[in-house]
């Protein structure tokens, strides 16, 4: 068995990133279009059939999710130059933008406009594109395919008493854990709220990518008083 102690902050990370994933699909699955928009599977096919039925105006919301979504990782791969999780790169500046794009989102699905669903789906792929690997596993926090694959895998290699990742396996399970639990949060939320739901997630990625860029500020000062005082 292959056995790796991570810090906290990656189990936690992971959990609330997944979270507010969740919530936002949820949100994009009850809304006018039902469509998800944190993961692109989904509107992949909407594109294919619509084409298909020369429903151009359901096909070209579907391309323009994929091209928002598509945005939001490119922007994020700009400003994250490394693939693998490690503290001190700029996530506090992605999350920082991903909480602008949901609240403005959310003004936007207050307005009557699909202009809020391209905003919510660049905030999902913000996020997604933010965190690719840590230690050699994959993480993804805004859609589960991959997750309940390896979750299969681990529970098949155990079962034949082959060597199991156990990291991988617990990580996993929180990233599950919190997707499915900002799902639920949103799909409350959303018959209370409506489209005003997403207050919580841009909210949650706000403080969080602040928090999280503060005490990095506060971190890098600690260390250069450090040195200076050796």
């Amino acid at each position: 068995m292959i056995r790796h102690t991570p810090p906290t902050w990656v189990y936690f990370g992971g959990l609330v990133l997944s979270l507010i994933a969740g919530a936002i699909n949820a949100v994009g699955f009850l809304g006018e279009h039902h469509q998800a928009l944190s993961h692109m599977s989904g509107s992949v096919t909407v594109l294919g059939m619509e084409l298909a039925r020369a429903n151009y105006s359901v096909a070209f919301h579907a391309l323009a999710i994929l091209t928002a979504f598509f945005a939001g990782c490119l922007i994020s791969g700009m400003v994250i130059s490394q693939s693998s999780l490690r503290l001190g790169r700029r996530y506090g500046v992605v999350l920082t933008f991903e909480s602008i794009a949901l609240f403005s989102a959310v003004y936007f699905l207050r307005e009557g406009t699909s202009l809020g669903n391209y905003l919510a789906a660049l905030a999902c792929g913000l996020q997604n594109a933010m965190v690719t690997t840590y230690s050699g596993s994959t993480m993804r926090t805004t859609h589960m395919t991959g997750m309940v694959t390896d979750l299969g895998i681990a529970c098949g290699h155990f079962i034949r008493g082959a060597t199991v990742d156990w990291f991988r396996f617990r990580i996993y399970g929180f990233l599950f854990l919190g997707f499915f639990t900002g799902g639920v949060i949103g799909t409350f939320g959303y018959g209370r709220f409506g489209y005003d739901t997403l207050l919580f997630p841009a909210a949650l990625s706000g403080v969080t990518g602040v928090g999280y860029t503060i005490l990095k500020h506060l971190e890098h000062r600690r260390k250069t008083n450090a040195l200076l005082n050796v």
